[in-house]
């Protein structure tokens, strides 16, 4: 281990975890309204409209197929126009939030879909208006789903933080990069990749323990 910086490794640390974290936060602000409205516009579901479906489900389905080291160098001028560099921490979270927002929105939708139509049926027979449906029904019929969904998408965003680290993004995949890869230091690279795997399975731990936690109640 000679070649590692144990200073430069906690700060790549750090600024994976601040990339993993702002756009985990604007991917569930974004992809869950997203992932709702799939569900409710969708095939035999309470506001069917399938030509609003079919823009938002294309529209979906192409950022999902577009990979994402390729949406990182698409996206430079917008990224530039909203946070004012396409470099480091920063200048990563808008592809980040871009690629993951309908990769969670698919699986929101999916989740919502596995209610039992029954609930929805009487929850509406009760006269609930469509406010509470999605409240007080859909979602916390759903909560076991969606939190699978939030540990997968956390998951994919760990990746694509490594990824963006061929840009100049920061974090570890930066280091990895620069250091493991291009300087030909294998204790480096070693140690980031040993690193995201723990990162890897601290979330799928807690997300693990969460979905048992809601699927009891």
């Amino acid at each position: 281990m000679s070649n590692v910086d144990w200073y430069d490794l906690s700060w790549a640390t750090g600024e994976t975890l601040v990339m993993l974290g702002g756009s985990l936060l604007f991917t569930l602000v974004f992809g869950l309204p997203l992932g709702i409205i799939l569900f409710l516009t969708g095939p035999k579901q309470l506001f069917e409209n399938k030509p609003l479906y079919a823009v938002l489900s294309l529209v979906t389905n192409i950022l999902r197929s577009l990979p994402f080291i390729i949406l990182i160098i698409v996206m430079i001028p917008l990224t530039v126009m909203l946070v004012g560099t396409s470099l480091g921490v920063w200048g990563a979270i808008p592809p980040l939030v871009v690629g993951a927002t309908p990769f969670f929105a698919r699986l929101v939708e999916t989740a919502l879909r596995e209610v039992d139509r029954g609930i929805i049926e009487a929850t509406q027979a009760m006269g609930a208006t469509t406010r509470q449906i999605i409240l007080h029904a859909l979602l916390p019929e759903a909560r076991p789903g969606i939190i699978a969904a939030i540990t997968v998408t956390a998951i994919t965003l760990v990746s694509y933080t490594a990824m963006a680290g061929v840009v100049g993004a920061g974090g570890l995949g930066d280091l990895a990069i620069r250091f493991g890869y291009q300087r030909f230091q294998t204790d480096v690279m070693v140690i980031t990749v040993v690193l995201l795997l723990l990162l890897v399975q601290l979330i799928q731990t807690l997300g693990d323990r969460l979905v048992v936690r809601y699927s009891r109640r």
